[in-house]
């Protein structure tokens, strides 16, 4: 996990940079193994249906973090950030995301989309949905589940085992001032 910035955070132990959690660990190493190991096995299981709406997003969320925050599915009540870039401000959230996923409803979502326009439009899609960041944590991680249903329900096959952890990073932190030509390449890479 990188470290965002926050101040004041109420979902961190009191004096620590440490998420509350169900397990109550209040190590970043130990919480770190341990939303690994959950979430995994969460991600294992058939992931939730939906209208691929918002609340779909937020059930996906619920669903590969239940077992380590009480807090999962709901939308971040903090502002933070990362390497000085913030992300959407809490009060802005759902409208941001109501406005995000109308855009899915564009024929480059839909089943027998050609995989060059699914994989503009998806790429757009991600970079925005990442400069939300509606949870306090987790959010790459649901991003790429989303991702997964999103390229099924379009007809293509999005394999996660040719990611490139460090490229794909890198191309989301470009992604963030608006060049998505790295991210699309990722993803190139990964749909089938």
């Amino acid at each position: 996990m990188t470290p965002y910035d926050a101040f004041d955070d109420p979902y961190c132990y009191k004096g620590t940079s440490v998420l509350k959690n169900k397990a109550g660990l209040r190590d970043q190493a130990g919480l770190e193994g341990f939303e690994l190991e959950m979430s995994s096995v969460r991600a294992t299981e058939p992931a939730p249906t939906g209208k691929f709406d918002p609340a779909h997003y937020r059930a996906l969320h619920r669903h590969l973090f239940q077992d380590v925050y009480s807090w999962a599915g709901k939308y971040r009540m903090v502002r933070t950030g990362k390497g000085g870039n913030a992300f959407c401000y809490p009060e802005f959230i759902e409208a941001e995301m109501q406005n995000l996923f109308g855009d899915l409803a564009h024929p480059s979502f839909s089943a027998g989309a050609p995989a060059a326009a699914f994989l503009q439009a998806v790429s757009k899609f991600l970079a925005d949905l990442n400069a939300i960041h509606p949870f306090r944590e987790g959010n790459g991680r649901t991003q790429l589940a989303f991702l997964v249903l999103l390229a099924e329900r379009a007809g293509h096959r999005l394999d996660l085992t040719a990611l490139r952890p460090k490229a794909f990073l890198k191309a989301m932190i470009v992604s963030f001032n608006g060049d998505n030509a790295p991210l699309t390449r990722e993803l190139k890479r990964m749909v089938a």
